[in-house]
């Protein structure tokens, strides 16, 4: 596989996951700009992607305004003559329960993770569709989005509506020969350095160790070089008729994650007043009533922090 040719932008890919996502692309052949809100770090991220015969060049800007999107599409032309692919990775976190998230919590959230995918996406795909480019497009979600995580109201809610922006958008490009599809990573990264639970895979990576067998296997958790290549593969030809998907991965582990759909469907002639819903209700949905949340497996002997 290889993207010969091809330009690409990476969000959010200073350090971590979108660091990892944009060597592979460069690996890759691809030429890459590197987008981060630190100067030293766009520069060192760039600086790996060059010492390893790639190309890269940084734009630094936070994502979310417009005026960030055009800076990035237009240092794609001005350096590299064109895109081809955009993976929209750049994130923030602010957690707190309901009830002590401030307005200013769940704003800078959206702003960076749902507005910068929608502000990117469109400055991205009007340049592929005026240069009939039948371009790539990957938007980073997460587990969050598909299940839901105490304490991250704002995150939840702009993951879970960068999936359904990826839905839609696969439907509008169709035609333009442009996929739009979601990736839900589960990776070491800051944020589950932060959980015991993982603390021992966490360690492990950091030391450079193999991750003990069960996060690998078990929990589908791995580090970002794991991601990296479904990147790449999402960016390829080889992955024309993909689209409109969200594709988890982590670990060993692939998954292709279901559309919602209705588990279970029950009619009433006249419809259903509060009279009939309380006496049938429990009847006919209270076994189908779905979860929310993750829930994990105990961890095995001498894996406990």
């Amino acid at each position: 596989m290889s993207l010969d040719g091809k330009v690409a932008i990476v969000t959010g890919s200073g350090r971590g996951l979108g660091l990892a996502y944009s060597q592979e692309l460069a690996r890759r052949g691809a030429s890459v700009v590197v987008n981060d809100v630190d100067e030293q770090t766009a520069a060192d991220a760039v600086a790996s992607i060059e010492a390893a015969g790639g190309k890269a060049v940084a734009v630094v800007a936070p994502v979310g305004p417009t005026e960030t999107a055009r800076k990035l599409v237009a240092a794609a032309v001005e350096s590299f003559g064109r895109l081809d692919i955009l993976v929209t990775n750049a994130g923030v976190l602010r957690d707190t329960v309901l009830w002590k998230m401030s307005d200013d919590d769940f704003d800078t959230v959206v702003n960076v993770h749902l507005r910068g995918t929608f502000t990117c996406v469109r400055e991205a795909v009007t340049y592929m569709r005026e240069h009939e480019v039948a371009g790539r497009i990957v938007c980073i979600g997460s587990p969050t989005g598909q299940r839901g995580n105490f304490g991250q109201t704002n995150y939840a809610a702009a993951k879970a509506g960068i999936v359904g922006m990826v839905r839609t958008w696969a439907l509008e490009l169709k035609r333009a020969g442009i996929t739009v599809n979601a990736v839900i990573p589960v990776a070491a990264t800051a944020m589950t350095a932060t959980v015991p639970y993982f603390a021992a895979a966490v360690e492990a990576d950091a030391a450079g160790e193999a991750m003990p067998a069960f996060f690998r296997h078990d929990l589908g958790f791995g580090t970002s070089d794991d991601v990296a290549g479904l990147i790449a593969y999402l960016a390829s030809d080889a992955a024309a008729g993909v689209t409109g998907q969200a594709i988890g991965i982590g670990g060993d582990r692939l998954q292709v994650w279901s559309h919602p759909e209705a588990v279970a469907t029950a009619y009433r002639d006249g419809g259903w007043s509060y009279d009939a819903l309380d006496a049938d209700f429990t009847a006919e949905f209270g076994g189908q009533l779905q979860t929310v949340g993750e829930t994990f497996p105990p961890l095995p002997d001498g894996l406990q922090r």
